[in-house]
């Protein structure tokens, strides 16, 4: 710069002493004073000299005002560079959304962040408040737009708020805006930066930690949270206490916080109990045991307790949780359930040692007592009424006799726990009822229809089986309709592991609308037949579940009864 000053200087100079000599040459070729023009041209030279150098002083000094003005330029310039280049960085490093709201002009920009954030392209994004108010939740718009505006005529310069503001997919993201404000000399707001942060996930995390307040809170059962450390021999210190907890143990809050749960351990507590908790403590395991543990005023209860260890992001061990249950009914129920399972089953036991001494003691009476009637029998009685009562007595006798023994065929099959099962022979089984059924057969003719299909074998207990096979056909006969011929129907199938035998006949059936819950009951009689014990089919049932099998029954009166016998194949 100050090479050109110079230069401009001596242009000058040279320039303006080339115009003199060349007027001096002139004047002096055309006049005749030339001492005169001598003086004028030496002090135009004069002249010019100093005013050249004048001009150059001139130059120099606004030369030096312009280098300290560009210098300044210069300076501002960078710091505004400088400034750009942090706000980029910043707007980088914080993945905020930026904006900057010109207020007299209403005009709001935003930086990248509405993109990466909310989705948004360049030309949907609108370059005024109204597009940023349009965008936040309905239920958000009015509070926030409130609490703005009274903020902007008050005199604090920082505002900042929550809520939900609408993405390009139109679906809501919990923000925290935060705001500084400009103002003019006169007070008045004319411009407004700002940073938008998503907090959604901070929000959803806030809304589940109240969630499992609520329920810690609320939950019936008694919890408890602990530190995740401990001194030997002692569970972990109390941080957090429900309700529920307070209530069952009877201490205040402040009582708790800070002790630990061995407070509550008595003189009747199972320390083998409290060994596997602080075992299962010391290895960091979950844990599950029952104890007695103790009121504030020194009451017991029984607890049912489970400690579950609780970790970190780091996965390491932050806190322990302890879901408790006060079982002190369940406890003296079931002390009073298994009081009366021994008193029943040793009921069971004597009724079962009664009705053993009874059969067996009455059985050899009986016998002799037959015997003698059939003795009785063989000499002539004229005396009719002695007659008539020697006859009842005779029934009597009798029929106590078959009630004996079908007491001592009960007794046999519930005391019978292992039955001796074998192959057998289903058509011989069969057979072998039939022969015992010849008379009633032979006089009633039924029609049988038999069908075994591919079965040819069971195995299983043959005495059992041939009981169930022999009570069915008999009820069968005894229970026959007088308007038709009797029918019975046996048919066998396997399907699977199982072997279903199917026995039908069309006799004068059953009323299971009434009688259902008590089909298959003790001495339970469906038919005012003389001869009906009601044994049969309880003994049929008694003997099949032995066996690992099952009975149903279809039955319709005046139609006839469906068995359905299911075995083991």
């Amino acid at each position: 710069m100050k090479n050109k000053t110079d230069q401009i200087a001596a242009f000058y100079i040279l320039f303006s002493l080339f115009t003199a000599i060349i007027s001096f040459k002139l004047l002096k070729m055309y006049s005749s004073h030339s001492d005169c023009y001598l003086y004028s041209f030496i002090k135009d030279i004069i002249i010019i000299t100093i005013t050249g150098l004048f001009f150059r002083y001139i130059l120099h000094k606004n030369d030096m005002r312009n280098v300290e003005f560009y210098k300044n330029l210069k300076q501002t310039n960078n710091k505004i560079k400088e400034s750009n280049e942090k706000y980029d960085i910043v707007a980088k490093a914080t993945s905020d959304t930026i904006w900057d709201w010109k207020i007299p002009e209403d005009n709001l920009t935003w930086n990248k962040g509405i993109k990466g954030i909310f989705g948004y392209k360049q030309n949907q994004v609108e370059n005024n408040s109204k597009w940023w108010f349009n965008n936040i939740h309905p239920e958000d718009s009015i509070k926030m737009s409130v609490k703005l505006y009274s903020f902007l005529e008050q005199k604090t310069e920082k505002w900042q708020d929550q809520y939900r503001f609408k993405c390009a997919d139109n679906t809501y993201k919990y923000v925290l805006d935060r705001g500084f404000i400009l103002k003019d000399e006169n007070g008045k707001a004319v411009r407004m930066i700002g940073a938008i942060q998503d907090i959604t996930k901070q929000k959803e995390e806030e809304n589940r930690l109240k969630l499992l307040e609520t329920v810690f809170t609320q939950a019936k059962d008694s919890i408890i949270i602990t530190e995740p450390k401990s001194n030997e021999g002692q569970i972990p210190r109390i941080v957090f206490a429900n309700p529920a907890y307070i209530n069952m143990s009877g201490y205040e809050v402040l009582e708790i916080i800070g002790e630990s749960p061995n407070l509550f351990i008595g003189k009747n507590s199972d320390i083998q109990e409290l060994k596997k908790l602080i075992n299962a403590i010391t290895r960091k395991e979950e844990c599950l045991l029952e104890i007695i543990c103790y009121r504030k005023d020194q009451s017991e209860y029984w607890v049912r307790l489970s400690f579950i260890p609780v970790y970190n992001s780091e996965h390491e061990l932050s806190h322990w949780i302890s879901i408790q249950r006060d079982i002190t009914e369940e406890k003296k129920a079931e002390r009073e359930k298994e009081h009366f399972i021994r008193e029943l089953t040793q009921n069971n036991k004597d009724l079962k040692q009664f009705s053993y001494i009874t059969s067996h003691n009455l059985r050899s009476p009986l016998s002799n007592l037959i015997g003698l009637l059939n003795l009785i029998e063989d000499i002539p009685i004229e005396d009719e009424e002695l007659k008539e009562i020697l006859t009842g007595f005779h029934k009597s006798t009798h029929l106590l006799n078959e009630t004996i023994n079908d007491l001592a065929k009960v007794i046999s099959i519930r005391d019978n726990s292992s039955l001796q099962n074998e192959a057998i022979s289903i058509k011989d089984v069969f057979q072998n009822v039939f022969n015992q059924l010849h008379f009633q057969i032979e006089l009633y003719k039924p029609d049988l229809k038999i069908n075994f299909g591919d079965i040819t074998t069971l195995h299983t207990n043959k005495v059992f089986f041939e009981s169930i096979i022999l009570n069915l056909l008999t009820n069968a006969i005894k229970y026959r309709s007088e308007d038709r011929k009797l029918t019975i129907e046996i048919t066998s199938t396997k399907i699977n592991n199982a072997i279903i035998i199917v026995f039908k006949d069309n006799g004068i059936g059953i009323d299971l609308k009434r009688n259902k819950d008590k089909i298959f009951g003790l001495y339970q009689r469906f038919h005012n037949y003389p001869d009906s014990k009601g044994l049969g089919l309880y003994l049929v049932k008694s003997q099949i579940e032995s066996m690992g099998g099952t009975i149903d029954i279809e039955s319709e009166v005046n139609k006839g009864t469906t068995f359905t016998l299911t075995l083991k194949a």
